[in-house]
């Protein structure tokens, strides 16, 4: 049976045709899934921009809307085992990783509800006599939300959460390899008492649909988590229209240990940091630079443990790295791999496809760890977005900085040593927009996120992060009941 999807709040086959959602670690077909036509497209913004400008939704109390995200946590939670395991099916990751997704997902609803209810305006007067200001934040209108395959349940709420909260629409548009999960969370939000049309998931491909999408005249904001060559395609889109975009894009984040460094909880941080989620991930540490006095050392316990990693099927227990999204996306890994060895990279270890056995109808990777490069390396500049660490030496913090700030991204960083005042001097100097200090992929829905340079514009997350989904409007009320001086 065919998946329907969801326009403007319903449930029917899409007017497109229809794709396969793929199980990556078998490449069995976990659904048929219908696709959006055109038509459908400018149905759902359509009726969005009836459903924000709506009074019973505009109007809506901040506590009102939060009781919906509040219900939408609440359901995710009791569901979490249902939804881990659909996540691992759309993309390939371990349960322990999907589970850890899902739960994440509903404490960002939850901390949007909270902020929601809590949210003012502002009094601005400054001792005036004759008038009050104020300052007030209202909706934008329709939202396209556009998410990636990595972590969709993730990055999905943490877009609708926020643009609803502020009293938007929201067109949403999911990877095509992971769609399962959004038509999911469009079936919770429903439940949650969503109003009909503030919400509809378009299924289908992002050149063509979410080109569709964002370039529609009523679409009045672009958030969109993906590679810097999209999100450079859409911020020439928003120009040309003049509305507002937050773009979360790629990554090549430098991870640092100092000789100071505690080189077992350093060394199982880099693993982390770069290994989980089979570095399938913007902020994946895989530039590792490693200071002279202790780079024999720490290389050789950072192997130890890439070497113990379990590589496997992401629903057996205790897996580290499941598989890759796709065969095409291993291909690309294991290029990048090849033209690391050209460059004249060794590799320490990994560097293959698993083939055999259990692996042999799936996308697996070994975790890879590369030496023998320096940073203006291709391999070191472009991101790979696999399980591919760059292992490289400095000397001094000049030198460091010099190395981890010369790439085009600056997303993220971590840094290890047990020196405070060196790691708040470093992690000022980093030209990124997250550090982690003695730890690595740490997350907290209070705190905001983005990136610089060409890793995106605009900021998610944090107390804040629903004034993203809205435009402010200066008020000025006069007391004075006199009329100006001048028409005298």
């Amino acid at each position: 049976m065919v998946k329907e999807i969801y326009i403007a709040g319903e449930w029917r086959l899409g007017r497109g045709g229809t794709i396969k959602s793929y199980f990556p670690a078998d490449n069995s077909v976990n659904a048929e899934i219908s696709t959006a036509s055109l038509e459908d497209v400018n149905e759902a913004i359509e009726k969005a921009e009836q459903a924000w400008r709506d009074p019973s939704w505009r109007n809506r109390l901040p506590h009102e809307r939060a009781r919906i995200l509040y219900k939408v946590a609440d359901i995710i939670e009791t569901r979490v085992d249902e939804l881990s395991r659909l996540q691992t099916r759309d993309n390939g990751k371990p349960l322990t990783e999907t589970r850890g997704l899902v739960m994440s997902a509903a404490a960002t609803a939850r901390y949007i509800a909270a902020a929601c209810e809590t949210f003012n305006d502002e009094l601005t007067t400054q001792r005036a006599s004759d008038f009050m200001t104020l300052s007030v934040h209202e909706p934008v209108g329709v939202v396209a939300a556009i998410t990636p395959w990595n972590s969709p349940i993730a990055s999905e709420v943490q877009k609708l959460a926020p643009a609803l909260a502020a009293g938007n629409a929201v067109v949403l548009k999911p990877a095509e390899a992971t769609s399962l999960i959004a038509l999911e969370l469009a079936k919770i939000f429903e439940e949650a008492g969503l109003p009909k049309g503030l919400l509809s998931v378009l299924v289908g491909r992002g050149s063509v649909i979410g080109d569709a999408i964002v370039k529609h005249p009523l679409v009045r904001k672009i958030s969109f988590t993906g590679g810097t060559t999209t999100g450079r395609n859409l911020a020439h889109i928003a120009a040309e229209k003049l509305i507002t975009t937050s773009l979360e894009l790629g990554g090549k984040s430098p991870t640092i240990v100092f000789d100071d460094a505690d080189i077992e909880l350093a060394a199982k941080g880099v693993a982390y940091g770069i290994f989980s989620s089979a570095g399938q991930a913007c902020i994946a540490g895989s530039r590792l630079f490693i200071q002279h006095k202790v780079y024999d050392r720490f290389l050789k316990r950072l192997n130890e443990i890439t070497q113990n990693l379990r590589v496997g099927h992401p629903e057996k227990t205790g897996v580290h790295m499941g598989s890759l999204i796709n065969q095409k996306h291993l291909e690309s890994v294991d290029r990048y791999v090849n033209l690391a060895l050209k460059e004249g990279g060794k590799i320490l270890t990994g560097g293959k496809a698993l083939t055999d056995g259990e692996y042999a109808k799936g996308s697996f990777y070994l975790p890879t760890i590369i030496t023998g490069l320096n940073n203006s390396a291709q391999t070191c500049q472009e991101e790979i977005f696999g399980p591919v660490l760059v292992a490289m030496k400095f000397e001094d913090e000049e030198d460091l900085l010099k190395q981890a700030n010369d790439s085009c991204y600056g997303l993220a960083a971590g840094i290890w040593t047990e020196n405070f005042r060196r790691a708040w001097k470093i992690s000022r100097a980093l030209e990124v927009g997250t550090v982690w200090i003695n730890t690595y992929k740490k997350f907290s829905i209070s705190v905001p996120f983005g990136g610089f340079k060409e890793s995106g514009i605009g900021r998610e997350k944090g107390r804040l992060g629903i004034l993203s989904y809205m435009q402010q409007k200066s008020i000025y009320m006069g007391l004075n009941e006199e009329p100006n001086a001048w028409a005298e």
